[in-house]
């Protein structure tokens, strides 16, 4: 018995000591990886943002080198007279749409004063004039924009005027100067021909202005002047008033304070584009109103066309938000990317971003704005009666009683319940009329005052647009013959940094990568994000600029403002021309001595086929970061 508890003894003693040994060993071994880690990476999050992330933010936000030797000049060129008080008379105009268009009209408006040298008086914007109840601190032009900024900017170019002089407002009021509706690509001969000899005759003549811009795009190699003056309109005389840049800028720096950089993602969901091009039916439950409305509007242009299959196919149709996603993805972009969504009108509502924000940190102005903000923009606004169905007016008690002795033999059934109220949104757009007239109502006080509102938001959107680290736009320069948001936000990110990172992509070629894993979108091949990959980045560079200038250049000018406003401190390649002999890219001016010279050299370069299939989220795929420590010098054009 002793010797058997003797044994038992030595055995408990045995086990304790191994288990003791097992754990100082294991302790040993971990505080000294862990040291020797520290020691030489600082940390395993330092080791990730000095190699991998590193890596990764320099192809995904840029700078795109092949551009860097691009730079703002659209100063004057040639000889350019100051104009003088002494001259052909004053034009005034009226301005009808949305943002896009106003923007754009406005600049074509002071280039054809400039070309009949005339006097401008501060054009109406429309959509904030006609809306009743708006605040009268702001009055049509200064609704969006800044007057004194405008008519000190333009000091050198066209002599701008608050109103027409007294003597001749009386006129204007009794209809006896004429008014001109010129089409949106009128060519310059139209106002030199038609207009100019009005103007002589009358001294005054008239603008309505309603399809977004009143001079064509592209206009003669004469006229450079004009098309940089037109540079100088948008980009430098047009700003927003004070209340707008404040708070858009208080966006921007709110954005930053996340401690990330952003992107700034477009949807291009417009009613009017959508019903144009036929994707009515990619809304499902809310195409009928597209198609609708299609056919009262634009059924004079032409045969209707339904399928929307193959509009999306061609490239017509904007890309659907869950498959940015899916393209951001592909890109590179981790779940943590902060996304800021523009856009005042998403048709279909919210509920088609919510793949997008299941997939990204989506933020909007809504959710960066408090309401008190938002409402400090509007202003002071008087109260407008309720558009909703109203109720029946409520009975007297004697009329209660009158109509229970009238109401016959008892026993009686009770009353019928009270009437479900209306909910705004059972009124607002297709709920409130699709279902009971083919035709859409005229827009009752409540909905114009709404689309002035529109102008605002829209504004804040673009400041935070052209500020963004990166931009990709949904639906841009579709063809439809009108000036987008997308469009004029990518024109003046090429115009202030044109080495910015801004995705031109080609819709068409991405619906038929789209398409190819329509059953597994999710989980796509290897080759399919590699060839998303090497479509988009091309896109950023030289590449994209030729084919958005081939693309927007012949529609909108603004949209791609090459080569007349920039100049280049180094890198002159072999100009390209278009079809009709238009320089698209590489005929810019050298830059003035003034201007910081850059140093475009080649660096080595890898292709995006080499990245391996893992790298998407460097966060939960280490072992990618460690792959592509090679790609540290990466060009993101290539």
């Amino acid at each position: 018995m002793i010797i058997r508890s003797k044994i038992k003894l030595v055995a408990l003693v045995g086990a304790i000591f191994s288990v003791v040994s097992l754990l100082v060993h294991l302790l040993l071994a971990q505080y000294s990886s862990e040291d020797w880690a520290l020691s030489t990476l600082g940390s395993v999050d330092d080791f990730y943002r000095n190699s991998g992330e590193q890596v990764r933010n320099r192809r995904l936000w840029g700078p795109v080198k092949s551009l860097e030797a691009l730079q703002p000049h659209a100063s004057p060129r040639n000889e350019y007279p100051v104009p003088k008080e002494q001259n052909n008379g004053y034009i005034y105009a009226k301005i009808y749409g949305g943002f896009e268009n106003i923007r754009t009209s406005i600049c074509d408006l002071v280039t054809v004063s400039r070309l009949l040298n005339a006097t401008l008086v501060i054009p109406e914007i429309q959509e904030s004039t006609r809306s009743k109840g708006i605040s009268a601190k702001f009055k049509s032009f200064s609704y969006l924009y800044n007057e004194d900024q405008f008519i000190s900017a333009l000091t050198n170019d066209v002599i701008v005027v608050r109103s027409l002089p007294n003597s001749l407002k009386e006129a204007r009021k009794g209809n006896k100067f004429p008014t001109i509706s010129p089409k949106s690509s009128a060519p310059p001969s139209f106002y030199i021909n038609e207009v100019l000899p009005k103007l002589k005759q009358s001294k005054v003549v008239g603008l309505m202005i309603t399809d977004g811009g009143c001079l064509q795009s592209i206009l003669p190699s004469s006229m450079v002047e004009y098309q940089r003056l037109r540079c100088r309109v948008a980009f430098h005389a047009l700003n927003f008033r004070t209340e707008i840049q404040t708070l858009g800028q208080q966006i921007v720096r709110r954005l930053r304070a996340m401690g990330q950089r952003y992107l700034a993602f477009h949807p291009g969901l417009v009613r009017d584009t959508l019903a144009f091009h036929g994707c009515a039916e990619l809304f499902q439950d809310v195409h009928t109103e597209l198609i609708q409305y299609w056919r009262k509007q634009l059924i004079k242009r032409g045969p209707l066309r339904v399928d929307s299959l193959s509009r999306k196919n061609n490239g017509s149709c904007p890309l659907m938000p869950e498959e940015v996603g899916l393209l951001l993805r592909a890109i590179g972009h981790p779940p943590n990317t902060l996304i800021y969504v523009a856009g005042s009108e998403i048709f279909g509502g919210q509920r088609v971003l919510i793949p997008l924000r299941s997939m990204y940190n989506v933020v909007d102005r809504t959710s960066l704005c408090s309401k008190k903000e938002l409402l400090n923009l509007l202003g002071p606004e008087t109260a407008l009666p309720s558009d909703l169905p109203k109720p029946p007016p409520s009975k007297t008690e004697a009329q209660l009683i009158e109509e229970w002795k009238k109401a016959g033999p008892r026993p009686r059934p009770l009353p019928p319940p009270p009437a479900r109220p209306f909910y705004r949104h059972e009124k607002e757009g297709w709920y409130g009329w699709v279902a009971e007239t083919d035709k859409e109502p005229e827009p009752s006080p409540m909905d114009t005052r709404n689309q002035a509102h529109r102008l605002l938001w829209d504004a804040l959107d673009y400041i935070v647009s052209v500020e963004a680290d990166a931009f990709f736009p949904g639906f841009n320069n579709g063809g439809s013959g009108w000036p987008d948001f997308s469009s004029l936000v990518m024109g003046q990110r090429i115009y202030e940094m044109a080495s910015s990172v801004t995705y031109r992509p080609n819709r068409k070629i991405l619906a038929g990568l789209l398409d190819g894993i329509r059953d597994n979108l999710y989980h796509p091949k290897r080759n399919w994000t590699i060839a998303v990959r090497q479509h988009l980045n091309k896109t950023l560079g030289f590449e994209g600029l030729i084919m958005q200038s081939q693309a927007s250049k012949s529609v909108s000018f603004l949209s791609h403002p090459l080569p007349e406003c920039s100049c280049r401190t180094s890198q002159f390649p072999n100009p390209v021309k278009g079809k009709d002999g238009e320089l698209l890219y590489g005929s810019e001016d050298k830059c003035p001595d003034w201007m910081p010279r850059s140093n475009n050299l080649k660096e080595d370069t890898i292709d995006e086929a080499d990245l391996p299939e893992d790298d998407i989220y460097p966060e939960e795929q280490p072992e990618s970061v460690v792959a592509s420590e090679q790609d540290d010098e990466m060009d993101p054009d290539d």
